[in-house]
């Protein structure tokens, strides 16, 4: 198979040069003109998706070479990519930023080259001038293998500002496509573990999403920008496809019950594809709102997301925590990462929670951050004891005790340590993982689903 799909990636020197802005008024400008849209975000980062979806109305996907392995990267975007007109790819911090001390790996650079994919680099231009061009050959030249096709110039201050730059900019070979100015208009709201997701701010995030794009496509050219996508190289090889990644569990579809609405914002779209294919009916409800689970419920799978921000009304939900721990005590498969490690505590902020686990969560000072390698330490319902998988962190949290007496897994870095729980049907930790990379998880909970 040949994948031969117009594609950028959007890139920039460093984290704040306006990136998501750029990659969010790309993707609902070229939309606009009626062309199908697949977005895309190198790394692991579950809320800039969330916009790359209300810009296009299609699923945004990630693209991560640390916890999928780069074989997949080209498969997973051709996956995503499939039918569409064009695809935006936003990277991740700097454009040679990856995973600390291993080189390019799970960097946008890395994803880049895997991709065949030319590069258009964002620059804050707010400080600068003729340095600007110095900057720019430095990013080119850098890595011959990344091919610095085109700049953004972002935060441009005037038209006379943006002469001295398009001026320096001549000689470096790489053209100018676009030059934007700061708008307040544009910028989205952020806290402690970023930018605040779309299903918390629907209605300003759709307003945010249109004042980028109309930015974009008075500041870009947009014609120029489609013809340097279709010079993208052609990927070979198939696309991911989770009905091949994962053999049905035999005896009747069994329903996995999803958490979703504004305070379980983080789930990467494969995961429900790979609870389908294995026989699953992924049901999503909202554990803000709705007072049972689902009917029939025989599975339950809660990512990540901001419960430390909803606590109180997540606490007010009585009869739903109750659900949850009686689905949980029947032992029903339950798989939780991070905020749906907060939620089956006791306690979190000192408000009640499931109580599934006798722990309770707090808000912390410190940041946690950062790639995992794990390996399962006890059997349960993801992984055989033995298993290896590769995760990331990212919270300000902290539970306590951080390890039950059936750890979840053990990690080699910042320090060996192990983390999180096995019980009964329940597999709860901090570490976000990506079931591509080991899609027999998906089959694996199925299996153990309890039969509506």
């Amino acid at each position: 198979m040949v994948t031969s799909v117009p594609r950028l990636v959007i890139a920039a020197p460093s984290s704040g040069s306006g990136k998501t802005t750029v990659a969010t008024g790309l993707m609902a400008a070229f939309a606009a003109r009626g062309l199908a849209v697949s977005p895309h975000k190198v790394g692991p980062d579950y809320i800039d998706p969330g916009y790359h979806t209300l810009a296009t109305g299609r699923a945004g996907r990630n693209l991560d070479a640390y916890l999928c392995g780069a074989e997949l990267i080209a498969p997973l975007f051709a996956h995503g990519a499939r039918g569409c007109d064009l695809a935006v790819v936003e990277g991740v911090m700097g454009l040679y930023d990856g995973a600390a001390g291993q080189g390019d790996l799970a960097s946008t650079a890395q994803v880049a080259k895997l991709l065949r994919a030319p590069v258009v680099l964002v620059v804050d231009a707010s400080s600068q001038s003729r340095s600007v061009a110095a900057l720019v050959h430095g990013f080119a030249s850098w890595d011959p293998g990344v091919r610095v096709a085109g700049v953004i110039l972002n935060k441009v201050g005037s038209d006379r500002h943006e002469e001295m730059l398009r001026e320096a900019l001549d000689a470096s070979g790489v053209p100018v496509l676009g030059a934007l100015r700061r708008a307040t208009q544009v910028d989205t709201p952020s806290r402690h573990l970023g930018l605040v997701p779309v299903a918390e701010r629907r209605a300003d995030a759709v307003d945010a999403v249109r004042a980028m794009a109309e930015q974009v496509r008075r500041g870009c050219d947009l014609d120029a920008l489609f013809a340097l996508a279709r010079g993208a190289g052609e990927l070979t090889g198939a696309a991911w496809d989770a009905a091949e990644a994962v053999v049905p569990e035999p005896g009747g579809q069994k329903i996995v019950a999803l958490a979703g609405g504004p305070a379980f914002t983080f789930s990467y779209a494969e995961h429900a594809e790979l609870l389908v294919a294995a026989g699953a009916d992924v049901v999503t409800f909202d554990p803000l709102r709705d007072e049972q689970l689902p009917e029939g419920t025989g599975g339950l799978v809660i990512g990540g997301g901001f419960p430390e921000v909803y606590a109180p009304e997540l606490s007010a939900n009585e009869p739903l925590r109750k659900a949850v721990a009686e689905l949980a005590f029947g032992g029903a498969p339950v798989a939780a990462e991070c905020a749906g490690l907060l939620y089956l505590s006791r306690e979190l902020d000192g408000q009640p929670m499931c109580g599934v686990l006798d722990v309770t969560a707090r808000m912390d000072e410190r940041l946690t951050l950062g790639y995992r390698d794990a390996v399962a330490v006890s059997d349960s319902v993801l992984a055989a004891a033995g298993t290896r998988m590769r995760g990331h962190e990212f919270h300000r949290t902290v539970v306590e005790p951080g390890a039950g007496a059936a750890p979840a897994w053990g990690v080699r870095a910042p320090r060996p340590r192990v983390e999180g729980f096995v019980q009964q049907g329940v597999h709860a930790s901090y570490l976000h993982t990506h079931w591509a990379s080991v899609p027999g998880v998906a089959r694996r909970f199925v299996e153990r689903c309890l039969t509506s």
